[in-house]
């Protein structure tokens, strides 16, 4: 436990957000180091204390002050109805730089082909008050059940059922109907999950992304606000550098016209004048995505000792 006067109280979230919460910390400046054991991580800011919990809890402990800031979802601040500050929207996930959905799906032989044909059906869910609004907004009855993980396999456990199988021959058609799980509501990032499942989307519930929120008090502490809102300026521009590169070259000035015309038209260029007279340095932004073709066609037009470097953080 630090001894510094003013200590920020910070929450990271443990489990599918954890990683890339950990890796972009790293890439923002901040070394924390996990313990196994541990919810209490060490990190190399004396005016931080760092507190990992699950993304499902975070909102919750940052609303009731045990946590002045913390990374969570956007999903989960509206599942738990918190009254929050959101400071900024942190665009990651755990597998990509994108926002996440929440949909409704079916089994893919499944007969339901709209939302309303899942009037009087069981839908299971983690999500569960946020799948409740969504069917009362729908205007559909549904039977809404939480969901303790593994959600996707539920309805293939359902696909399995047959007609003629000792369930319905004890059971009412109504109560099977109430009984068995007809669709889920779950969060996908890419949606390989689902077609591993043979799932079928009806509809997205919400879409999600990660939030960096603080508690509404502290974020009328001057101390803790310019904290906070240094360590969200840190954290963008760790994301923003994500997928750009950095490259540079050296140019005959009589081939810079076609190498600029290179470049992607919205990036401007750096040139600089080298001791050569007839030669100029040129520095460039752009994503990583076009270094691979940008190299062979930028030494082809002239460019010679190029050279491309990772970058850290990109502040806007």
């Amino acid at each position: 436990m630090t001894t510094t006067k003013n200590v920020l109280k910070l929450g990271l979230p443990k489990g599918s957000l954890e990683k890339p919460t950990l890796d972009l910390m790293a890439r923002a400046g901040f070394d924390v180091r996990v313990s196994d054991r541990s919810y209490l991580p060490q990190i190399d800011d004396p005016e931080i204390q760092v507190v990992m919990l699950r993304a499902q809890e975070m909102s919750r402990y940052v609303e009731l002050g045990a946590l002045d800031a913390g990374l969570t979802g956007q999903d989960w601040i509206a599942e738990n109805g918190s009254d929050i500050h959101v400071v900024a929207d942190l665009i990651y996930a755990k597998s990509s730089l994108a926002k996440v959905r929440w949909v409704l799906a079916v089994p893919e032989n499944s007969k339901v082909r709209k939302v309303g044909d899942l009037e009087g059906c069981l839908v299971s869910t983690e999500l569960l008050k946020v799948t409740e609004q969504y069917f009362r907004k729908q205007g559909v009855k549904v039977h809404v059940e939480f969901s303790y993980g593994s959600t996707e396999v539920k309805t293939i456990l359902v696909g399995q059922m047959r007609a003629d199988s000792i369930i319905s021959e004890l059971l009412a058609p109504a109560a099977v109907k109430h009984m068995v799980v007809s669709a889920i509501v779950d969060v996908t990032e890419t949606g390989a999950s689902l077609k591993a499942h043979d799932l079928r989307v009806i509809d997205t519930v919400m879409e999600s992304n990660t939030q960096f929120i603080a508690n509404k008090q502290s974020w009328k502490n001057h101390w803790k606000r310019v904290k906070i809102e240094n360590l969200a300026l840190l954290l963008q521009g760790a994301i923003n550098a994500r997928e750009l590169v950095g490259l540079k070259m050296n140019v005959p000035k009589k081939a810079l016209d076609r190498v600029v015309r290179l470049l992607p038209a919205e990036k401007s260029p750096t040139v600089s004048q080298l001791a050569d007279p007839d030669w100029v340095a040129l520095e460039v932004i752009l994503p990583g995505s076009q270094e691979r073709r940008l190299l062979p066609e930028l030494k082809r037009a002239g460019a010679t000792g190029i050279i491309v470097y990772p970058l850290s953080k990109v502040i806007h």
